[in-house]
């Protein structure tokens, strides 16, 4: 299974990115899919996170700017991020909960680096 995320870059604070996260490979079915970030000199921390049937779970420093949302059909995981502020600087890295047919695991992307000017 792979994740392929996209959708990073350079924003002013107060603008909004949006990411996406595509996974592929040998899936049966995709439970959990989220994301989180590391900033540097930080440890990785959950930004947002979302069931299969759609409930979500937000970071309290996200909540009512960023929207986390998702694909089922094309396995897809989207996170919205509007009023970017500079604090939001970090790699965002995407994770799926991928069952393929011989139990669930976590699988993680490589990153994408979200860069917030002031």
């Amino acid at each position: 299974v792979q994740l392929q995320a996209s959708g990073g870059g350079l924003a002013q604070a107060g603008g909004s990115l949006r990411l996406s996260c595509v996974a592929s490979g040998r899936i049966f079915i995709i439970y959990d899919m989220g994301w989180y970030r590391q900033a540097p000199g930080k440890q990785r921390g959950l930004v947002a996170r979302i069931s299969r049937g759609g409930l979500t779970n937000y970071a309290d420093s996200v909540e009512g700017r960023f929207t986390i949302s998702r694909n089922n059909a094309n396995n897809t995981v989207y996170l919205q991020m509007n009023s970017l502020k500079p604090e939001d600087t970090a790699v965002y890295y995407c994770l799926s909960n991928v069952n393929s047919g011989t139990g669930s695991r976590d699988y993680w992307g490589r990153g994408t680096l979200v860069t917030v000017s002031s």
